[in-house]
């Protein structure tokens, strides 16, 4: 799951200011599971934007922004997206990225996206994993430190995590410190033996 949240609306609404006839692409996958790009927040956005004064030309939610085929797709699912000069994308980087290639038209974001996550037990989980292209998360009990740990250590932890708490996020469990504790339930502390070399970032 891509983690995103909602800019503030007068965010948006400066993004728009020149902007009208204004069609809504939300996202039923991530953001609708964050209640960021959904069916009720699409909703929303149409009708704050309307008070605003913008009119909206349509609205449509794909099963996935991130991968809208065609800008003839979305005609297919509304045909009013024809009428549009704008449109603003309700879901992460990537729907707003997808939508841009397929869109002959200027494309924006309502939300900003945050990272790689998960959703487990009703919580949503940030930085699960950092999209590095060369997974060793089996290594660290399932625990990426490159996503987790914001200084991305894979020879941790650093000098500055106190009574288990990360030094940059204070409010955040040093990732470290649950890898050792992942490790010792399962019997793999011996793979903390192995010194990782400096790492590659070309990928």
């Amino acid at each position: 799951m891509i983690i995103s949240f909602a800019k503030p609306f007068e965010e948006i609404l400066k993004l728009l200011q020149y902007e009208d006839d204004i069609f809504i692409i939300g996202c039923n996958a991530c953001a609708a599971k964050l209640h960021v790009g959904g069916e009720p927040e699409v909703l929303r956005m149409c009708r704050l934007l309307e008070e605003e004064g913008k009119h909206i030309a349509g609205w449509v939610i794909p099963s996935a922004a991130c991968s809208v085929e065609s800008f003839g797709s979305l005609i297919e699912k509304n045909p009013s997206i024809k009428e549009a000069k704008s449109i603003l994308v309700m879901a992460c980087g990537s729907g707003v990225s997808t939508v841009s290639r397929v869109a002959d038209l200027p494309v924006y974001p309502s939300n900003n996206t945050d990272s790689l996550g998960g959703r487990s037990q009703g919580e949503v989980i940030p930085d699960l994993c950092a999209m590095c292209g060369d997974c060793v998360i089996h290594c660290f009990g399932g625990i990426c430190p490159k996503g987790q740990c914001p200084k991305q250590l894979l020879n941790g932890p650093c000098g500055g995590s106190m009574s288990g708490k990360c030094e940059v996020y204070d409010d955040r469990d040093c990732s470290w410190e649950l890898i050792y504790k992942k490790l010792q339930s399962v019997g793999k502390l011996n793979l903390l033996d192995r010194l990782w070399p400096a790492q590659e970032h070309k990928k």
